[in-house]
Formats: C-alpha cells, sequence, structure tokens
C-alpha cells in the first residue's frame, strides 16, 4: 500500500531495501524480474502472500516514559490529574527511570506497527538511547515548565550537538516549552533561540482545555494561538499539541503560518478537554497529524485505535458521517505526520528513494475478513497484533512479532523493579 500520484492506494507487487531506502516498489512483472536479476544471487527474498506491506505508521505526541504511570492517575481532570497526581511523581523520577519507561513504551509502539514518534518529556537524552538502542526513529524534546527553566537553554544546546542527527539522522531534537500557561512569555522567547541557531522545530501544547483558554485570556488578552504567534513560536517548524479549543482566526493563523496541529482525541477523551476542531483544520489547509499522547492519558499508545477513534468522534462532533473517512485518518498517521516534522516524502511513504521505514500485516485475520476497502479494514478493524515485522532505516526491528533488539520480558522486570524503587523512594 502507498500514496503515489497516478497510482491505486494499494495493489499486488513487490518492494525491495537497499541499504537504508526503498529501491524498488512495483507491480510491474517485468521490473521485478529485471531488480531480481541485475541483484543476483545475493538477493535475499521473502513470500508476503496474504501480508500487507505499507508505511510504518507515525505517533506525533507522546510522553514515552509515561509508561511507568499507566492506570496511576485515571479519572480526572486535566488540573488536579497533573498538579495533584503526575507532577508529584515526576519529582521522583530519575534518568534511569526514564530510559527504562521509555523501553517499556518503545516496545510497545514498535511491536503495534509505529516506527516514529515525537516525544516531550524531562530527561530527554535517555528517551534519545532508548530509542537509539531500540531501533526507532524519534524526535525528542527535551521539555520544561516556568518553574524548572534554569540551565534549560544550555543544557538542551548540548543535547542538541550530541543527538540531533544521531544514530543515521534516526534521532532529531526539538525545543518544548510545555505550554503558554506553565512558562512565561520570557522564557518560549529564549527557548526559541534554539530553533533560530540550530534550524531545529518546536513542540508545545496549545489550548487544550477551556481553563488554560480563560488563564491566557487573563494574563495576556489573547488566545492562546494569538499569544504564541505574538511570540514568534510560529516562525518556526512547530507542532502545536491538542488545539481542543479554537476561535476562527486561530484556525486561520495556524493554516496561513504552516503550523501542524497534533489530533490526540482518546487523551482529550478521557480527560474530557473536548473535541479539536480537525474537519474545519483540515477545509481551511492546515496540517494535522495524530498522536496517543503519553500512556498515563490514554492509556496506550495503540495507533490503530487512535486512528480509528479519531475518525469516529469527528463524525459524532460534526453530525456528518462522511467526515475525515478511513484514508484521511491514515494520511494523518502517515504523509501528513512526516510532513509535520519536516521528513515529506521520506518516512510514511511506499515509494522508491524514501527511506525504508515500513511494516508488514498478516491479513489473514477474522476481523479484516472480508475486505471490500483495504484502507477502511485497517483504519476501522486492524490491531497491533496483526503486525508480524517492522523495519527502520532498513532494519528488522521487529520480526515475526517479536522485538528483534530487546527482549520484552527483560524490559518488563526492569520497569516493575524500577517502580519498587520509586515506591520506596517515596516513603
Amino acid at each position: 500500500m502507498t500514496e503515489q500520484p497516478g497510482r491505486p492506494k494499494y495493489y499486488r507487487g513487490a518492494v525491495a531495501i537497499s541499504g537504508d531506502r526503498i529501491a524498488l516498489v512495483s507491480d510491474s512483472p517485468q521490473r521485478i524480474e529485471r531488480y531480481e536479476r541485475e541483484r543476483g544471487e545475493g538477493l535475499q527474498v521473502a513470500d508476503g502472500a496474504g501480508r500487507l506491506v505499507m508505511p510504518g505508521l507515525i505517533n506525533l505526541h507522546n510522553h514515552v516514559s509515561m509508561t511507568l504511570m499507566r492506570g496511576y492517575a485515571d479519572d480526572l481532570p486535566l488540573m488536579p490529574w497533573l498538579t495533584e497526581k503526575i507532577w508529584p511523581f515526576e519529582a521522583k523520577l530519575d534518568g534511569d527511570d526514564i530510559y527504562s519507561g521509555a523501553e517499556l513504551g518503545i516496545a510497545e509502539m514498535l511491536l503495534g506497527g509505529t516506527t516514529a514518534f515525537v516525544d516531550m518529556y524531562w530527561y530527554a537524552d535517555r528517551v534519545a538511547e532508548a530509542a537509539i538502542r531500540s531501533g526507532i526513529r524519534a524526535v525528542v524534546s527535551p521539555a520544561f515548565v516556568g518553574t524548572a527553566f534554569d540551565g534549560y537553554v544550555e543544557r538542551t544546546q548540548r543535547m542538541i550537538e550530541r543527538y540531533n542527527g544521531a544514530a543515521g539522522d534516526r534521532i532529531r531534537v526539538w525545543v518544548a516549552p510545555h505550554a503558554p500557561y506553565t512558562c512565561t512569555p520570557e522564557q518560549i522567547r529564549e527557548s526559541l533561540k534554539l530553533c533560530e541557531r540550530n534550524g531545529v522545530g518546536v513542540n508545545i501544547h496549545v489550548a487544550e482545555t477551556l481553563s488554560e483558554v480563560e488563564t491566557i485570556r487573563e494574563r495576556y488578552g489573547k488566545t492562546p494561538v494569538e499569544h504564541l504567534r505574538d511570540l514568534g513560536v510560529f516562525d518556526y517548524r512547530a507542532l502545536a499539541v491538542h488545539c481542543v479549543h479554537l476561535t476562527e482566526t486561530d484556525m486561520e493563523i495556524l493554516s496561513r503560518q504552516g503550523v501542524s496541529v497534533v489530533y490526540n482525541p482518546q487523551s482529550n477523551m478521557k480527560l474530557a478537554s473536548g473535541i479539536a476542531p480537525v474537519a474545519r483544520l483540515l477545509e481551511r489547509g492546515a496540517n494535522v497529524g495524530i498522536g496517543t499522547d503519553g500512556p498515563s492519558s490514554n492509556n496506550d499508545l495503540d495507533m490503530w485505535d487512535e486512528m480509528r477513534t479519531g475518525s469516529f468522534l469527528q463524525k459524532v462532533a460534526t453530525g456528518d458521517p462522511c467526515v475525515l473517512p478511513a484514508y484521511e485518518v491514515l494520511r494523518m498517521a502517515t504523509t501528513r505526520a512526516a510532513d509535520a516534522i519536516g521528513m515529506k516524502g521520506e518516512i510514511g511513504v511506499l515509494a522508491e528513494g524514501a527511506r525504508a521505514d515500513l511494516i508488514v500485516l498478516n491479513l489473514d485475520k477474522p476481523h479484516l475478513t472480508p475486505c471490500h476497502d483495504l484502507v477502511a479494514n485497517l483504519v476501522y478493524c486492524a490491531k497491533p497484533s496483526d503486525v508480524e515485522t517492522v523495519m527502520v532505516d532498513g532494519r528488522i526491528v521487529v520480526r515475526q512479532g517479536a522485538l528483534a533488539n530487546g527482549d520484552f520480558g527483560a524490559i518488563r522486570r526492569e520497569v516493575e523493579r524500577r517502580l519498587g524503587v520509586l515506591q520506596r523512594r517515596g516513603e
């Protein structure tokens, strides 16, 4: 399955990989035979009968190490969730905890067909290290809030120098002010100097709740989107995460300035934050991708279910069953997401010359039968367990449903051990 001008959405054919790139995507027997002949006996061939090869999914918003808090703080509104449960728990974490939580979340993503993710968290260098070891692609964003800004610029500059472009450019580093209500204008402006100096992007929560919108209006007399525009945030490649409560002017600003909006339907539902106006944003030409948010507010990292929920929720919100059809929401997890992080045409596509980030699904499943429309089956029926093989940069990272670069049992045991240490640390 691919997205190429003038080609069907999916067809029977072959995909060939050479190094970290896709060398061939074709349904022409003549081209396939010629490729095999030219490569000779060294060519490895896998039979894909009953299987689907497609681009890997891209999770545009995560706090992956919050796997440590999965099921810890459920059924609470956002601010009590943060102030009474999450922030006190996070205050006890160290870099090793972050690494362990990241390993667990990355394993979950890879096994479910996610080949790239954008993360925003503390100790982001440890998230980068976990990503490097696992083989996944990642944009890691060191986060800050206003009360913990001292030294942020210096630390993040060092991290950019060390990790941006690491592991054959699998790792990139962006800047991440947490939100306009937790960071001062001066701090946000100062952090943007890192974008200017290094050519990196910025990742920020925006207009997630009505209380945030009211707070920003009281402080600055503007909406969060207007406030961030005036601070210069949107002068750089930017991910505006959530964007649940937007005015018509906000949507025009986001579209006009080329800001990519990240839709997090399940997290927004669970925290009762609201429903992002995705259909209207798309109508205005805005780029919209999709993410799970963190495992403590979702509570899983299942992009298949996120796509399904995201599509259904927009239909309910608009009263229009035609809104956000399956193919469009799949693009939000592939081509649109790739564009959002500056990798348009590089990932999120099955095309010759693109990076070999792809997944193989077993279609021989009851819930995928019959198949009148493969894309609809994927978005509305597929599950992480359907994924058999995952490749990132031409390297297999999941083989026959098991991690190629790690032992899930060992990862799970280390998480459980660290949670015991955390419990004792808090006593």
